[in-house]
């Protein structure tokens, strides 16, 4: 349980989730043993250990980690993720604006690739 209404990092990630489906591109599902979001086969949100971990250009990535906001995600130890944050504090409202940055730029990624 979380002080965001009592609702869980999986709950809350769910019901962001529910937001993107639809869209073109996007796909919902397991990642890395993990629930997360894709755009054009691309992961750019998840929940890893009751964490929401986004992709976001690696300037906004450096500000969040120097505000404080959150760490650099590291899927084995020591091995941090430039453009990839680990925000542990349940905040409804910022956690949707991460997923919103992370698939802009997830987005914008992908069209380029294109």
């Amino acid at each position: 349980m979380s002080p965001a209404g009592g609702m869980t990092a999986a709950a809350l990630f769910g019901d962001i989730a529910a937001d993107y489906l639809g869209r073109p591109g996007v796909a919902y599902g397991r990642i890395w043993h993990n629930d997360g979001l894709k755009v054009n086969e691309k992961i750019f949100a998840m929940v890893v250990h009751d964490q929401l971990v986004v992709k976001v250009p690696a300037a906004e990535a450096a500000e969040l980690v120097a505000a404080g906001s959150g760490t650099l995600f590291e899927p084995r130890p020591g091995r941090a993720m430039r453009e990839w944050v680990s925000v542990a504090a349940i905040d409804p409202s910022r956690w949707r604006q991460l997923v919103a940055d992370a698939f802009a730029y997830g987005s914008a990624l992908t069209r380029k690739r294109r």
